[in-house]
C-alpha cells in the first residue's frame, strides 16, 4: 500500500490517456499527410519514428513514446527538406493539440475522488505544457490539477527528476509524500530519483516486466489508484 500520500503526480500519455488508442491513428494520419502520397517517404518516416504502418501502431521501442516534441522534429526533419524546423515544429504542435485523447477509465470521477481526499494533483509530461493543457481541458479535468508541467516549462525532461521536484516545491510537499504514476521507465526512474513513491500502469507501450524494477506497484490502469490509497 501507499503511505503518507499528500500529492499525486501523473504522466499524461499512456497514463491519463491510453497511448496506443490516442496516438496510433493520429500518427498514421500525420505520416500520410507529410508524405504527400509518396509511399517510400511514408515508409522512411515510419521507420525513423518506429511506427508500424501495416499494424497502424507504434513499436514499443519508438523514441517518440516517452520523448519530447523535439524528438519527432529531429527524426522527421531530414526526410522533409521542404519544411523548416520551425514550420515542422509548429505543425506538429497544432496537430498534437487536436489529437483525440482516449482515457483508459472515466477520468472526472477519479480526479474528484482524489481531490476529496485533499490530495494535490499534478501532471508532469514530456509533451509541451500547452498541448497537455489542451488535452486535459478537452477531457474536462484541467481544473482538477494544481500544476501542469511540460518539457518546455523550464525543467529538464524526464527521466531527470527536475520536473517532479518542481511539482513538489510548487505544491509545498515533501517529495516522499508524492506518488508518481507513469507508463514508462522515464516516469519511474524520474520518480525514484526524486525520492517519490512510484506506480506503473500498463496503458502505455511498456509491459509489467520492464516497469516492475522501477515501481513500488504495477497496476493495469490509474483506476486502481484508489485501492492503493485505501
Amino acid at each position: 500500500m501507499l503511505s503518507g500520500v499528500q500529492g499525486v503526480l501523473f504522466d499524461k500519455d499512456g497514463t491519463l490517456f491510453d497511448f496506443s488508442a490516442s496516438w496510433s491513428a493520429w500518427a498514421a494520419s500525420l505520416l500520410h499527410h507529410l508524405s504527400d502520397g509518396d509511399a517510400a517517404r511514408a515508409r522512411a518516416m515510419a521507420q525513423v519514428i518506429r511506427f508500424d504502418l501495416a499494424a497502424q501502431e507504434f513499436l514499443p521501442d519508438s523514441p517518440v513514446i516517452a520523448g519530447t516534441m523535439d524528438e519527432p522534429v529531429r527524426l522527421l526533419g531530414p526526410l522533409l527538406p521542404d519544411w523548416s524546423t520551425d514550420a515542422l515544429k509548429t505543425y506538429l504542435f497544432r496537430r498534437a493539440a487536436q489529437a483525440e485523447m482516449v482515457p483508459p477509465i472515466p477520468l472526472a470521477p477519479l480526479m474528484q475522488d482524489l481531490r476529496a481526499r485533499n490530495l494535490v494533483l499534478g501532471v508532469a509530461t514530456n509533451d509541451a505544457e500547452s498541448i497537455a493543457r489542451d488535452h486535459l481541458r478537452q477531457a474536462g479535468i484541467l481544473d482538477q490539477f494544481a500544476h501542469v508541467l511540460g518539457y518546455d516549462s523550464g525543467f529538464t525532461p524526464k527521466p531527470a527528476p527536475d520536473m517532479l521536484l518542481g511539482f513538489a516545491r510548487f505544491a509545498g510537499l515533501n517529495a516522499r509524500a508524492v506518488v508518481m504514476i507513469g507508463d514508462s521507465t522515464h516516469d519511474l526512474v524520474a520518480g525514484r530519483a526524486a525520492g517519490m513513491q512510484t506506480i506503473a500502469v500498463l496503458t502505455g507501450m511498456a509491459g509489467a516486466a520492464e516497469l516492475a524494477p522501477y515501481a513500488d506497484h504495477v497496476v493495469p490502469d490509474i483506476g486502481h489508484l484508489t485501492q492503493l490509497l485505501a
